[in-house]
């Protein structure tokens, strides 16, 4: 295992896509983050905490609890309440990219409504896709063979991510 991403790292990452965003949707007046149920969430949580902290956009979270290894299944949900996320500004994160599966089954979910704008977040983008999906905010593009994966681990313990 290499390690790619150490806790510091992660943190600059995190702050920095949290920074883009706000960047890109200054004008907005509310916007709506949703993390993939997992690491997705994690980072989705930091990412809007300091949204928070650096300006006055009102910010809902919710998570998005999806199979990821069989996404087809139909059980995709939302936490939030999909009446309020109507014409919303939307922004969906998860910690790695890589066929593009996941995020692409958590957008059919989300396409089901009208909605103002939907960007997509990722941690780590292995750039291996299989599905038509491309992140618009990247904290780090990695280039592996399709025999390599990317873990990332968030918790108490231990935060960073690792080539495998």
């Amino acid at each position: 295992m290499q390690e790619i991403l150490s806790k510091r790292q992660i943190d600059q990452k995190v702050n920095r896509l949290a920074h883009q965003l706000l960047e890109n949707c200054f004008e907005e007046g509310k916007i709506f983050i949703g993390g993939i149920s997992g690491n997705g969430i994690i980072i989705a949580e930091r990412i809007s905490n300091v949204i928070k902290q650096n300006s006055d956009l009102d910010v809902q979270l919710f998570e998005i609890n999806i199979n990821k290894d069989e996404p087809w299944d139909g059980k995709t949900r939302l936490t939030a309440d999909k009446e309020e996320l109507k014409n919303g500004y939307i922004v969906l994160i998860d910690d790695v990219l890589n066929s593009g599966k996941t995020m692409q089954y958590a957008l059919l979910e989300i396409l089901q409504f009208p909605t103002k704008a939907i960007k997509t977040v990722a941690l780590v983008d292995r750039t291996h896709r299989r599905f038509p999906i491309k992140a618009n905010f990247v904290g780090l593009q990695l280039s592996t063979t399709l025999k390599e994966h990317v873990k990332v681990i968030l918790n108490d313990k231990e935060e960073k991510a690792y080539l495998v």
